[in-house]
């Protein structure tokens, strides 16, 4: 790609070097866990070994970090969801918001991907909204903290070592944000069986039953729900990578498949409508990178706001629905088998275009700051 190279040389070779990993070692291997909806835990180890768990603190640039996300996308959707929110909303909060017990106890375990966080947020009757409607509570009892509620679709939520909880204080109506390690007594995870796509990443019902934890365990940082939007604004960024990423699986798959693929006496790469939907697939792909590229070169600068995340999110995410399923016609019948891997991108391509805020939210967002009028409501 022609973005690697405005990267400095180390971090040149080192994307060299993981993209390497992934396309030889998950990209295949990720094939048979996604038909078993099973996680790979072998797998999420030798990723570890890369620095995949670490990125958001590693100190390399904003650039590189998105074109970790890209590459480990076009390997799996799966596991590039794993890595983005794990890296995002898990590292990101524990490391911005967190206080330095709390780092001490949880950041070597997750930058080395010996350990893993879930992001617990979303809830059975709330997604889009809710920052006002969230209804899981804390409850303050002497040194200890009460927490009761619901979550659901919460990623790693059954193999994680803690959940990042949301849970709104009674005592003063702020949403604040606790460690809660799912040993604790109170708390089950149900995993969410059946998904179309992203079936690696293991989301969960979560329940809440009285779950006591330690003060301690509570976020210094995000003591108000304010207080993590910087942090929710660059992972509705990251979705808008993964929407390159696949894209660039689909041309791999379709192009590698078009060359060998024989119909009516040639390959089906000599036909004139095969070679405009690969064309396109490309263009898009390349549109979407160069406006995540964009994207990076304003996070470097401190100036990205919400809109902005959220037209990424919703354009790449839009562009990737249409390139992979172009790529799905392309591959005639076998488009539908994820042996052939277009399948389980076409699955992929519309949780992408769902989650971190569905494409009509996003839209709104960037609707609201070109016109100053809310739509929502």
């Amino acid at each position: 790609m022609y973005v690697v190279d405005l990267l400095p040389e180390g971090e040149r070779r080192r994307y060299a070097e993981v993209r390497e990993f992934l396309q030889s070692r998950i990209r295949q291997a990720s094939i048979d866990y996604w038909n078993r909806e099973e996680f790979p835990f072998g797998l999420l180890a030798e990723m570890g070994k890369y620095g995949l768990g670490g990125i958001q603190v590693d100190g390399t640039s904003k650039l590189f970090k998105g074109l970790m996300y890209v590459e480990v996308a076009r390997a799996d959707v799966s596991l590039s969801a794993l890595v983005g929110i794990h890296n995002e909303l898990i590292v990101g909060m524990i490391n911005e918001l967190g206080s330095e017990e709390q780092k001490r106890r949880w950041l070597p375990g997750l930058t080395a991907f010996t350990q893993l966080g879930a992001f617990a947020l979303t809830e059975p009757d709330h997604g889009s909204d809710i920052a006002g409607g969230l209804e899981t509570t804390a409850r303050r009892d002497g040194g200890e903290w009460v927490i009761s509620g619901a979550k659901r679709w919460i990623g790693a939520g059954t193999i994680a070592e803690f959940a990042l909880v949301w849970a709104r204080d009674i005592a003063d109506g702020r949403i604040k944000g606790f460690i809660v390690e799912t040993d604790r007594a109170g708390y089950k995870a149900t995993k969410i069986p059946h998904k179309i796509g992203l079936r690696i990443m293991q989301n969960a019902d979560i329940v809440l039953d009285d779950v006591r934890v330690p003060a301690a365990n509570l976020l210094p940082g995000a003591t108000d729900f304010a207080a993590a939007n910087d942090l929710l604004r660059d992972s509705r960024a990251w979705v808008g990578w993964q929407g390159a990423g696949i894209q660039l699986a689909a041309f791999d798959v379709a192009r590698s498949y078009i060359l060998e693929r024989r119909q009516f006496g040639k390959e089906l790469a000599r036909f004139q409508l095969i070679q405009q939907q690969l064309s396109e697939i490309l263009g898009n792909a390349t549109a979407s990178l160069a406006l995540m590229v964009e994207l990076a070169r304003i996070q470097e600068a401190g100036k990205l706001e919400m809109a902005q995340a959220a037209m990424a999110k919703a354009t790449t995410t839009r562009l990737a629905r249409s390139s992979v399923a172009m790529g799905r016609s392309m591959l005639g019948g076998n488009g539908v088998s994820s042996d052939f891997e277009m399948g389980k991108l076409f699955g992929d391509a519309e949780i992408l275009y769902t989650y971190e805020g569905s494409y009509e939210i996003n839209s709104l967002i960037v609707g609201r700051a070109v016109t100053g009028r809310s739509a929502f409501v």
